[in-house]
């Protein structure tokens, strides 16, 4: 029998999980890797033979969550792979999705030719996710990329509010009269990147505005549940889509993966406001153009951030958690719209889990670290239930009544397992933190 060895045995709980997590994170990039990497760009892998998907068309989303992915794995100290697997990514999206004017084409041929010029403000907040991600692993170039595409949105999809306002065509004329709250919570995910990454307070400021607005103030007009599409003066529609139930992106009802997602992203929030000057933060950026920023909050009307965190998170499994995954989507009162399960909603709460473990320990209350501990490893033995033979994640599984099919994502696809691999870098990160 071989003896267990002296880092084994003088780890703490805290290392060893965290030593796990960074396992899942590296064992989820090297089922991607190199088989992901096409001549130009990223190809998207079936979940059930590994082979890639047929076409050459490539998705601003796709791309960015990937070379995100890859960063992740060099920020984790991965396999010397990982930092030119990112760079490959960037190199694409820059020379095939950006555009003369700067913007970024959503649907690109792998040659790149244009198929969609649509101007996603959601694919947007992924180009700064991605060169955020980069710029935080070291990659050369990555940060200019943080600054410009920062500047972009400021000038292109900022409104009156604060917030991203709608896609736009080529010619950046607004498609629809339209806001959303999903492109705003990956651009406040993507702000949140941006500020780890170079440690500017105006990141983290855009961060705070854009949760505030839609966890804090817009909540509050529906019993604290975040509602999804909204009009042009951030007025509630709650008639968008409703003859479309299970839209891919903007289905009506509420979503209970979002509320765990945003349980994540304001946990984040209370981390890196607790780590500034004075327990705030920091101050604002002097340098900020708008002149509205919002440093020296400690979280939402001055009552910090872990409080609402632990709210959207019991509203999301509450709502949602069926031992098998999380409705799609649910009215008002709970009852579910949409029963399909999408893996990345399972992935967003473990990821929201594990973050608010490590700020109830923060805090010095166990018992609350203790119960989200126990739900992330309820969360995260569900995993198998939507990983295929190949290794990588089914888009969704249908509901019981359905026999629980599995669905593989269609081409030219968006997810590169980015919500497994980002729900496994925080519970890394966040068990590192514990003491």
């Amino acid at each position: 029998m071989t003896d267990a060895s002296p880092t084994d045995a003088t780890s703490t709980d805290a290392e060893r999980r965290a030593r796990s997590h960074r396992a899942r994170l590296l064992a989820t990039l090297r089922v991607q890797y190199p088989d992901a990497l096409a001549d130009r760009g990223y190809r998207l892998l079936h979940p059930e033979t590994g082979d890639p998907y047929t076409g050459d068309r490539r998705h601003l989303v796709a791309t960015c969550r990937s070379a995100a992915n890859f960063a992740l794995g060099a920020l984790a100290d991965g396999p010397d792979w990982c930092v030119p697997a990112a760079e490959h990514g960037l190199t694409f999206l820059r020379e095939a999705h950006r555009s003369d004017d700067g913007g970024y084409r959503l649907v690109v041929t792998a040659d790149g030719d244009p198929v969609d010029r649509t101007r996603s403000a959601y694919g947007h907040a992924f180009v700064l996710l991605a060169y955020a991600r980069a710029a935080d692993a070291g990659i050369d170039g990555a940060r200019e990329g943080v600054a410009a595409t920062h500047a972009l949105i400021e000038e292109r999809f900022r409104d009156d509010a604060g917030l991203l306002r709608s896609d736009c065509d080529a010619e950046w004329t607004e498609v629809e009269p339209y806001r959303g709250q999903n492109a705003n919570m990956h651009a406040c995910e993507a702000y949140l990147a941006a500020y780890e990454a170079t440690g500017e307070d105006r990141y983290l400021d855009r961060a705070r505005r854009i949760a505030e607005a839609i966890t804090v103030d817009l909540a509050a007009e529906t019993g604290g549940l975040l509602w999804e599409h909204y009009t042009p003066e951030w007025e509630h529609d709650f008639g968008y889509n409703a003859d479309e139930p299970r839209h891919q992106f903007r289905p009506p009802g509420y979503q209970p993966g979002h509320h765990a997602e945003w349980a994540k992203l304001l946990a984040l929030l209370d981390r890196y406001d607790a780590d500034g000057p004075g327990g705030a933060g920091g101050a604002a950026d002097a340098d900020d153009p708008s002149g509205d920023a919002d440093g020296g909050t400690d979280g939402p009307s001055g009552d910090g951030w872990d409080e609402r965190a632990a709210e959207l998170f019991d509203a999301a499994v509450d709502h949602g958690w069926t031992e098998n995954g999380f409705v799609y989507t649910h009215a008002a009162d709970g009852t579910p719209l949409v029963e399909d399960r999408y893996g990345w909603a399972l992935a967003e709460a473990i990821g929201a889990a594990a973050a608010l473990a490590e700020r109830a320990a923060a805090r010095g209350d166990a018992d609350a670290a203790d119960g989200f501990r126990r739900w992330h490893r309820r969360l995260a033995v569900r995993t198998d239930l939507y990983r295929g033979p190949a290794g990588l994640w089914y888009e969704k599984r249908l509901p019981s009544d359905a026999d629980g099919d599995l669905v593989a994502p269609e081409p030219p696809g968006v997810e590169p397992d980015y919500h497994p691999a980002d729900a496994f870098f925080e519970s890394w990160r966040s068990a590192r933190r514990t003491p």
